[in-house]
């Protein structure tokens, strides 16, 4: 007499293989929504005018208004020895070639030499007062630091270049890319070329565009 096997069926088999289909499709579905994203949802690219900042009396400013110029950014203080001389250059500059296609940006900071101790208001003042000044000044900024102004830290990661004192200049252009930097102790006539010929450019791409 052959002895009795017993089977018993498989019942957690078929359980199993379905949880292992189910989480197959999830990962399948997942990675399908990745590259998907990837290829069609592109994080926007940062440029310079793409971030906002705030004026001199605190209200927010969006930068994209000065898309499509050259603009000199600058973190400016008003009691340094670097003072006159570069808010009169800057003036110049600005009355020379803006305000159609060029602008000033003059950014306050007292991380250098707490050289610009007074309030965002009485910064203006003091520039316009004292210089003439009729460009931009905006809201006292932090350069330095994890407070750092969230557009300036574009600039410095930009050129690879952390401003060391006041008046470091950042020519950028039309499209909101860093051209060029410039210490504060070099000359206006060192910035003047490279305005011009953004410029230049600026304006022939409007009569090719026409």
């Amino acid at each position: 007499m052959e002895p009795l096997t017993t089977t018993y069926p498989l019942k957690y088999s078929v359980p199993k293989a379905r949880v292992f289909v189910v989480f197959l499709s999830m990962v399948l579905c997942t990675a399908v929504l990745c590259i998907l994203q990837l290829r069609f949802f592109k994080p926007k690219t940062k440029d310079f005018y793409s971030f906002e900042v705030k004026d001199s009396r605190g209200r927010i400013v969006s930068l994209e208004k000065y898309r499509g110029k050259a603009t000199l950014v600058v973190n400016v203080a008003s009691y340094c020895q670097n003072t006159d001389k570069n808010y009169i250059a800057l003036q110049e500059l600005h009355r020379e070639f803006g305000p159609s296609h060029f602008t000033v940006l003059a950014f306050p900071c007292n991380q250098f030499g707490e050289s610009e101790p007074g309030s965002s208001q009485e910064i203006e003042a003091f520039a316009k007062g004292n210089y003439g000044v009729t460009f931009p000044v905006f809201h006292k900024i932090k350069i330095l630091g994890s407070e750092a102004e969230p557009a300036f830290k574009f600039l410095i990661d930009s050129s690879k270049k952390e401003p060391r004192w006041n008046f470091w200049k950042y020519l950028v252009s039309p499209e909101g890319k860093v051209v060029k930097f410039w210490r504060p102790e070099e000359p206006i006539e060192s910035i003047k070329p490279e305005v011009a010929s953004l410029i230049r450019q600026i304006i022939m791409k409007k009569r090719e565009d026409l």
